[in-house]
């Protein structure tokens, strides 16, 4: 998703080890490539070097709180024990972080919920996936141009396409 947001054309360079990140636009963009659990160091040093506020900043993650293909951006709130978000929220020292959360869930009876998300998807599964993926691009796109509130209010109204036989 990110690498969409960024272009095809985007030149990714390393940031000390601990991710990488490109500017198209006028916007930074940075994955970490830490450990998920701690995607704070990436974030809380990137955002540093860069003097980019917590609030400036728009983490996108995986939430299998939330069911498959559903989205919701917040301006802030608890990691909802996300892993990684905590992290982010521990390092910056606040948790008005906005994010963008895109539904994985729910993790089925009897599955470890670390398998679960590491695990693969079936077909129709990552149809959904790519489907809310590209919608995800859209909300970011629309929080940059227009606000995250703007964003908000279209993209947190949304549900997700019912597949039909």
């Amino acid at each position: 998703m990110v690498s969409a947001l960024a272009g095809e054309d985007a030149s990714w360079k390393d940031f000390r080890g601990l991710g990488v990140y490109a500017r198209a636009g006028g916007v930074l963009y940075g994955r970490p490539m830490t450990f998920m659990n701690d995607s704070g160091a990436f974030v809380s040093a990137f955002s540093r070097f860069h003097r980019v506020e917590p609030a400036e900043t728009l983490v996108c993650f995986d939430d299998i709180s939330l069911p498959l293909g559903r989205m919701r951006l917040r301006p802030s709130g608890s990691s909802g024990g996300q892993k990684g978000m905590k992290s982010i929220i521990d390092a910056l020292g606040t948790d008005a972080v906005p994010r963008l959360r895109l539904g994985v869930g729910p993790v089925p009876a009897g599955w470890d919920a670390t398998d679960f998300v590491l695990g693969r998807f079936s077909a129709a599964e990552e149809d959904a996936f790519c489907e809310m993926a590209e919608r995800g691009v859209e909300a970011v796109r629309t929080a940059l141009d227009e606000g995250l509130e703007a964003a908000m209010n279209k993209f947190n109204r949304e549900e997700p396409k019912e597949e039909t036989a």
